[in-house]
């Protein structure tokens, strides 16, 4: 199995299994920064049975650039209806990183990218999601439609003093969909957690958000969620930090 295929597996997993994902942001002065989320499957590694494809790899590093792979696919993406193609387009500044190590029971991954402005990677979850759409098909198939997606977005702004993540549902009637859906997997996520992690330039001065820890010199805002609740109400998930000037 190769580590393409590794991959998808994984992501397809992770959406369907206990999960605990770390949303981190690093900003520049300039605004310029890098987004990555990442997830540790160590505790889903230890639920595989030991004849499992994924436990009977070797020994894996690897990085996936986006841009490369759609590349690749450009034929098949090519027959898409072209709002598939610019879902599709989204993943271009993205790349994944995946360590696999069985014996030790490890299993991790980043998704990550670097932008000039944050909201050059506005719904980064959404596109971790259309990624699992990315899988090793034949070359002349064109890539399936995670349509699911488009009930909500999320959307970032850093003016140098103000951050903002603002989530919206798009769709009601797609958004109560994907909540249909999610009633078979409650019992799996139930657990799981979404946690971000902010730094910043200067000094946090305020946040709406009560539950935030910061860290010693105030740059790092960091606040955990529970990723059932997030699916369930997005838009409860809005964060405002306001900076030191």
């Amino acid at each position: 199995m190769g580590a393409r295929r590794v991959l998808w597996s994984f992501i397809l997993m992770a959406l369907f299994v206990a999960c605990n994902f770390n949303e981190e942001i690093y900003f520049n002065a300039d605004g310029s920064g890098k987004l990555s989320i990442g997830f540790d499957g160590s505790e889903m590694m230890s639920m595989l049975p030991e004849n499992d494809s994924l436990k009977m790899e070797e020994v894996m590093d690897s990085t996936i650039v986006f841009k490369d792979l759609l590349r690749e696919k450009r034929d098949s993406i090519a027959k898409l209806p072209l709002e598939e193609q610019e879902k599709l387009k989204k993943l271009e500044p993205f790349s994944f990183h995946m360590v696999v190590d069985a014996p030790s029971g490890i299993m991790n991954f980043e998704m990550f990218s670097d932008f000039k402005d944050v909201s050059d990677v506005n719904d980064a979850f959404n596109t971790f999601q259309n990624a699992s759409s990315m899988g090793p098909s034949a070359d002349d198939q064109p890539v399936p439609n995670n349509s699911g997606n488009d009930a909500t977005e999320v959307s970032y702004s850093f003016t140098g003093s103000r951050f903002v993540r603002a989530a919206k549902i798009k769709d009601q009637e797609l958004f109560q969909k994907s909540l249909d859906s999610l009633q078979s997997t409650e019992m799996f996520l139930g657990g799981s957690t979404y946690t971000f992690k902010y730094h910043f330039p200067k000094r946090v001065k305020s946040t709406n958000v009560e539950d935030a820890t910061f860290s010693m010199d105030g740059k790092t805002m960091i606040y955990e969620v529970n990723f059932l609740d997030m699916l369930k109400d997005p838009e409860s998930i809005n964060i405002e930090v306001e900076l030191e000037k």
